[in-house]
């Protein structure tokens, strides 16, 4: 199925897997591109020689195009765009909007830039900065998510720029291709079908506690970093809705110490990151603070598997979902899926 999103970044198929911290790794990736999707590598839980040595892993694995997720606002964001314009990497996506020069630099140097946006004013900003396309996740995605439904942000943003616009945010099937598409989409992104595959790294126990939930299990909290975050409602979820400030605000400097250690990066170095945070989301200080609880805890239950000391980002769609098909079968799956869809339809008007 060919599309201004599969003639823009070099895929088969109109389908992108998201850059999921501790879960977007080289194999993952590796395997959602050899399928025909466009894999995305989570790079913001990694150091910056890990990034590099996670990218030449993809490439190794292979021949097809992917793409590295990014922080626009990281401090070593330079580092890690060298990176990428080094090894040749196809797409850089940002969670944050980068900025006009960074998107120069990178556009100069061959790479397509697909920012995520939640707002049709964001997506406004940065086409006329220079993005190739934009990818739009609704309410229903998972992670740090708005409150405006898919199907109502969507048609905002592609009746409002002339590039690409990827549809994030309650994807998992055929159907819901078709359905992009029709609302003038050039493909979709999935965070939450991707997790669930037998190619992700994600410790089985905590695939089984996906599977398990109903969409009612699949809940919005402000208490893990101080913005709204959509994730599996588990005992621990009720346990820091329920804690005041004092203790919220402990836990957040125990994991940013925590994060330091394992990121490599000085004090002086978040420090600097935070205020970068603070301005590009008109955070207060302790919203910054608190935002350190989020790596770490999602990597207690996406590494360590740990669901009892872990949070586990999750979005709308996981309680729809009941199976672990590799990469391979869910992309081939959804096609599929989308072909009857499209035949039945064009079956019914004739």
């Amino acid at each position: 199925m060919r599309t201004a999103l599969t003639d823009l970044v070099g895929v088969r198929h109109p389908i992108v897997q998201t850059g999921m911290g501790w879960v977007a790794g080289p194999r993952l990736v590796s395997a959602a591109a050899n399928a025909g999707a466009l894999g995305v590598l989570a790079s913001a839980t990694m150091t910056v020689d890990g990034l590099r040595a996670a990218v030449r892993e993809v490439k190794s694995r292979t021949d097809a195009s992917f793409g590295v997720n990014l922080r626009a606002d990281a401090g070593d964001a330079a580092e890690r765009v060298r990176i990428i314009v080094d090894e040749g990497v196809r797409v850089a996506s940002f969670a944050l909007a980068p900025s006009r020069e960074l998107i120069a630099r990178l556009k100069d140097a061959g790479v397509v830039v697909i920012p995520s946006i939640g707002a049709r004013r964001h997506a406004e900003k940065v086409a006329a900065w220079g993005a190739d396309a934009v990818l739009v996740q609704g309410g229903e995605g998972g992670g740090h998510t708005g409150d405006v439904a898919t199907t109502v942000l969507l048609p905002q943003v592609v009746d409002a720029v002339d590039i690409p616009v990827i549809a994030a945010g309650g994807f998992h099937d055929g159907r819901g291709l078709v359905a992009a598409l029709a609302y003038g989409a050039a493909g979709i992104a999935m965070g939450t079908r991707f997790l669930l595959t037998s190619d992700s790294t994600v410790p089985d126990a905590v695939k089984a506690r996906y599977l398990a939930a109903s969409v009612k299990d699949v809940t919005v909290t402000t208490k893990v970093d101080g913005l709204p975050h959509r994730m599996l409602r588990t005992d621990l979820v009720d346990a820091l809705e329920h804690s005041g400030r004092a203790s919220a605000l402990v836990r957040a400097v125990r994991h940013a110490a925590a994060f330091r250690r394992l990121s490599g990066l000085s004090w002086a170095q978040l420090a600097r990151d935070g205020r970068a945070m603070k301005h590009g989301k008109e955070l207060t200080w302790s919203q910054v603070l608190l935002a350190a609880n989020t790596p770490m805890m999602l990597r207690a239950a996406m590494v360590e598997g740990r669901a009892d000391l872990g949070v586990m980002a999750s979005g709308q769609v996981a309680g729809v979902i009941d199976d672990l098909p590799s990469c391979a079968e869910l992309v081939e799956r959804v096609m599929a899926e989308a072909c009857q869809t499209l035949d039945a339809l064009t079956s019914e008007r004739g």
